[in-house]
């Protein structure tokens, strides 16, 4: 998230980071995108009904913001099909595997009991499926020897924090100069 709003501050970036929402009223996020002087919210789902009043909350704070193009950032709730209906081609998320390899949870453990000789990271538009939506960007890092989840894992979000800024900056200018038409993009991270 920090990555997206330090790139949005240069002049020349097409999208502006207009709100930071979080469904944890304890999230990290939300002060740091308050000190970076973004607007950001806690919709706590604990205190709501469930999943569509939650969704409900989201989808009417993102539409009186402005938000035309939705990034996911550690966000870790699964999107209703109807949601997702409803910001088709609008919702990008990054996932640290090499999708469609990897999909859910404790990627890195994964990559290294499968003895992967490769890792990464993707950025892809969400679908009603998890983890399953068209590619954007990735970036490819080799599995070192001696590499744990943890070393493994920080240097996956170095290439996050690289690939991530550029596949919102190649999406919004497309959406401007297209009217919304998907775009894909390949960036590679240079290898040890």
């Amino acid at each position: 998230m920090t990555a997206l709003i330090e790139a949005a501050r240069k002049p020349e970036f097409p999208a502006e980071i207009v709100l930071v929402l979080s469904d944890n009223p304890g999230a990290k996020g939300l002060s740091a995108a308050r000190e970076l002087g973004v607007s950001a919210k806690a919709i706590d789902f604990r205190s709501l009904s469930g999943k569509q009043e939650f969704e409900a909350e989201l989808h009417a704070n993102l539409a009186s913001a402005g938000v035309e193009l939705v990034c996911l950032a550690g966000f870790m709730r699964i999107l209703s099909a109807d949601l997702v209906e409803r910001w088709r081609g609008r919702i990008l998320n990054i996932h640290p595997s090499l999708l469609p390899e990897l999909r859910g949870l404790h990627t890195h453990k994964r990559a290294l009991a499968e003895a992967r000789r490769e890792h990464g990271c993707t950025v892809h538009y969400v679908s009603a499926e998890l983890d399953e939506g068209p590619i954007i960007a990735q970036a490819v890092i080799p599995v070192l020897a001696g590499d744990d989840a943890e070393t493994l894992a920080a240097r996956v979000l170095v290439e996050e924090h690289r690939i991530y800024p550029q596949a919102l900056d190649a999406v919004a200018r497309t959406l401007r100069a297209t009217g919304g038409e998907p775009i894909s993009l390949r960036l590679a991270a240079g290898r040890d």
